[in-house]
Formats: C-alpha cells, sequence, structure tokens
C-alpha cells in the first residue's frame, strides 16, 4: 500500500492529504466519507504473444485529409478513420468552419465548406495539440472571435510561434497559455519565420489556410527543421486535394495564393508509429505480424523497421505485413530528432537489449502529453529497468528480466503503450496507472492486446474530479 501512497502523493498533489485504496485495479481517493476521485488502472502481462494484427490507421495523415476534406467547396469520403479522441477533436472543429460530417463504421463522409466560417465561435480541442496548431490558422481567415478551449495538459503544450505571429498582426490572444482562450484577428499573406526545432506542427497549421489567402506566402525555417517526414505528409496531402506547396529543401516554403481545395476520396494507411508497438511485442514476445502497412510510406516511424533490424531483431517485410519474431536484441545508439513518436516504444525495446543504448536528440519529447524524456526514464525504473536521462536523450542498460509492478501513465498515450510493450520481459503483471489515456489516439489497443493473446483485466470507476 506505501507505494500506492506514494504514487497519489508525487503524481497528484491535491490528493496528497486523502486516504488511497487500490480496488479491482482502480487507484481511488478518499477525503473524510467522499470518493474525490478515481484514476483507471489495468494490469497486463504479455509474455509470448503471437498472432497477427491490423495496424490502426495514421492519426496524422487523418487528420490531414479531414482538414482538407473539410475546407474543399464538394463532397470527400475518407476511408479507414479510427474514431480516437483527437480524431473527433478535429472534425467538431471542421464542423464548427462550417463542414457536414457523417460517419457510417470506418468511413467518413465530408461536406467541405469551401468557405471558412465561425458557425458556432468555439473549438474544444480536448487534449490534441494537432488540432490546436493545425486549426489555429484557419480560424483566423475568418477574422471572427473564436474560443479555443482543451485539457489542462494541452496548455502546457507550447504555442509560441503563433504567438509571434499574433504580435506581428495585431491579433488579439487572450490569455496565453491557458484555456478557454480567445482569438480575434485575421491571417495575412506573406513571410512567416519558425523555428525548425519546436514543432513541424505549426508550419503544416499555415499550409493549410495561407493557400487561401489572395496573395503568394513563404514560410521560412529558423535553424534545422525535425520531423521531416511530418511536413512531407502534409505537402502529399494537400496535393490530393489540388493544393501545391513549392519545398525548397525543407529551408523555405513557397505557397502561392488564391488556391482551391478540391474534393478527394481518401484511404488513410496504417500508422507506423502504432505498429511499432505490435512490433516490439512480436520481438520481445513469440510472433507478431502486423498488416496495413504500406513499404512506401512518406511516415517518418517508417524507420522502426530498420531500427529493430539495427538491434538485431527479426524482423521482415512482405508487401503491406511486417513481420517480428523473437529475437535477442543488442543496444544501438539512435538519433530520435526525425522519429520521436516511436521512442517508447524503442525504450521498451532497449530495456531488455544486451548493452547500452543512446537516444541522441530528443528534447522535443520533454513537449509531448508528458515529458517522456522524465516519464519513460521514472516508469521504466519502477519495473526494474536501469535508464538515465540526460538534456536531450536517454542511456538505458539493458536487463534480461524485469520485475513488472505498479506504474503511472501520466496520461500519456504513448506512455501507457509503452508500459503494456515492457510487461512482455517482466516476471510480474504490470498494473498500468490511467490507463484510459489510450483513447487519445488508439481506443482498441488493450482489446487488441488480448487478440494476441496477452492477459489484460481492470475497469473504471469514472474519473478523477
Amino acid at each position: 500500500m506505501q507505494s500506492i501512497i506514494s504514487f497519489a502523493v508525487s503524481s497528484n498533489p491535491r490528493y496528497s492529504n486523502a486516504e488511497t485504496y487500490l480496488l479491482d485495479r482502480v487507484l481511488i481517493f478518499i477525503v473524510g466519507n467522499k470518493r474525490v476521485g478515481t484514476l483507471e488502472s489495468i494490469t497486463v502481462s504479455c509474455s509470448n504473444l503471437k498472432g497477427r494484427i491490423e495496424a490502426p490507421p495514421s492519426k496524422s495523415i487523418c487528420h490531414r485529409a479531414i482538414i482538407s476534406s473539410g475546407l474543399s467547396g464538394g463532397i470527400s469520403t475518407i476511408e479507414n478513420v479510427m474514431m480516437s479522441d483527437d480524431i473527433i477533436a478535429t472534425l467538431n472543429g471542421m464542423e464548427t468552419f462550417g463542414s457536414k460530417i457523417k460517419l457510417e463504421e470506418n468511413k467518413l463522409t465530408i461536406r467541405g465548406c469551401g468557405k471558412v466560417r465561425a458557425a458556432k465561435g468555439r473549438i474544444d480541442c480536448k487534449s490534441s495539440a494537432s488540432t490546436l496548431r493545425f486549426l489555429i490558422p484557419i480560424a483566423l481567415l475568418t477574422g471572427d472571435r473564436i474560443i479555443f478551449d482543451g485539457t489542462r495538459s494541452l496548455e502546457a503544450r507550447p504555442l509560441s510561434p503563433y504567438y509571434s505571429i499574433f504580435d506581428s498582426l495585431n491579433i488579439h490572444c487572450s490569455p496565453r497559455g491557458n484555456f478557454p482562450m480567445t482569438l480575434q484577428g485575421r491571417l495575412a499573406s506573406g513571410e512567416y519565420k519558425i523555428q525548425g526545432n519546436i514543432s513541424s506542427q505549426f508550419i503544416t497549421g499555415l499550409m493549410f489556410a495561407l493557400p487561401l489567402l489572395d496573395n503568394d506566402s513563404k514560410i521560412v525555417i529558423t535553424g534545422d527543421l525535425e520531423s521531416k517526414s511530418y511536413v512531407d505528409l502534409t505537402i502529399d496531402t494537400l496535393k490530393k486535394f489540388g493544393i501545391v506547396i513549392e519545398n525548397r529543401d525543407y529551408s523555405k516554403f513557397y505557397i502561392y495564393g488564391g488556391q482551391i481545395y478540391r474534393p478527394c476520396d481518401f484511404t488513410v494507411e496504417g500508422d507506423y508509429s502504432q505498429a511499432a508497438f505490435w512490433l516490439a511485442l512480436g520481438v520481445l514476445g513469440r510472433e507478431v505480424e502486423c498488416l496495413n502497412l504500406n513499404r512506401n510510406s512518406l511516415q517518418g516511424d517508417r524507420v522502426i523497421v530498420d531500427i529493430i533490424k539495427g538491434m538485431g531483431g527479426n524482423i521482415s517485410v512482405q508487401g503491406n505485413k511486417v513481420r517480428a519474431v523473437k529475437s535477442n536484441l543488442k543496444g544501438i545508439t539512435l538519433d530520435a530528432s526525425n522519429c520521436p513518436d516511436i521512442i517508447p516504444a524503442v525504450s521498451a525495446l532497449a530495456a531488455f537489449a544486451d548493452g547500452e543504448t543512446r537516444i541522441l536528440n530528443a528534447g522535443r519529447l520533454r513537449l509531448k502529453e508528458s515529458d517522456r524524456l522524465k516519464t519513460i526514464t521514472c516508469e521504466l525504473n519502477k519495473l526494474g529497468a536501469c535508464v538515465r536521462e540526460n538534456d536531450d536523450g536517454l542511456i538505458i542498460e539493458g536487463r534480461s528480466k524485469l520485475n513488472g509492478g505498479l506504474v503511472d501513465s501520466h496520461d500519456d498515450h504513448r506512455i501507457a503503450m509503452m508500459l503494456a510493450v515492457a510487461s512482455a520481459g517482466c516476471v510480474s503483471p504490470v498494473t498500468i496507472i490511467n490507463s484510459g489515456c489510450v483513447k487519445k489516439s488508439y481506443p482498441g489497443f488493450f482489446e487488441d492486446l488480448k487478440k494476441l493473446g496477452g492477459t489484460v483485466y481492470g475497469r473504471s470507476l469514472g474519473k478523477l474530479d
């Protein structure tokens, strides 16, 4: 019980004076005679997994296709859609601008708004930084007063590149760094300087909106652009909807004004960043074959196949299938600057690899749903791993086995999935506090884990108040 109380004090200071109970794998806080909150948990054990799994659709591509469809002047269809919390936030945002959206199973039919309008004037981005950063420039096409809302965790995601733009164009934004945030003003064509090492999402947001202005614009990258592949995904998706962006060696992007989004029938390909967790489970378990993966994808996270090969993993590609088989792994040195989202999965692998793994140029992981350098270190070490963090990376000394036990997702979907993967090499089950955060990107993750033979149990008594 002491470890549970320590968790409550360290991770939830507002409940530090509460009695704490673990009931049916749900952490419960009691003050006096009143239950003041709960945290959903789930217990997993994933050794010896075997089977086939469909890679979920790429959330990054789906955001881009929804927005492009919503800005067109006709009807588009988007096939292979997973209704995660982030995608729902973007759909609701596009409806605010006047798009009409119909969902049938995993297919969306979207009647684009043609001309953006602030029909409702309020957009709840939930915890989706993509939704917030992509839709802000679009909102500024209207000149109307629009309110952006979101979770407390979203408030911690930086918006500084946009604040600089607001100041230069006299756009009202208040408050800065907190929700609800009110915007009023109008985006103008021109030259925009964006730092390349914060997030490519600011570049994508401008690329959605600037083609709709009358005159030409230019985005100039200051410093080195990280996550180039996400910009590639944006340019490729926009091209399918009739929008042309000229890429000058990732240092300048030229955007012609007066362009028109054209409707398109679009199919979302499988997500390599999510498939990374299944491939890791294949290497640590018995054998997992992941389907629906485009071997020629522009997704930067496709590099997970090469990373696992570099660690000595038995992994092969045939058509749209990637097969990972139980392997003895070795430590590597990895530059994370262009593949930050797969670092949690790689860290789980490194925890069991022979020797030392060094993850470099990963400072942007501190700006995700959690400070991932800190949370990866903290939670894997709770399981018995040997992980050290530095300013912009991790040093992981592999172990043959980890212990298992009680860990915390920090309300970060990729940390929750990483901890489930780590359970494959633990001698005891792993209980993940706040496991429901996987709804952000992959609501069916734990159900899919069971399909491969994983043991999963747990339930929720509600959410923290």
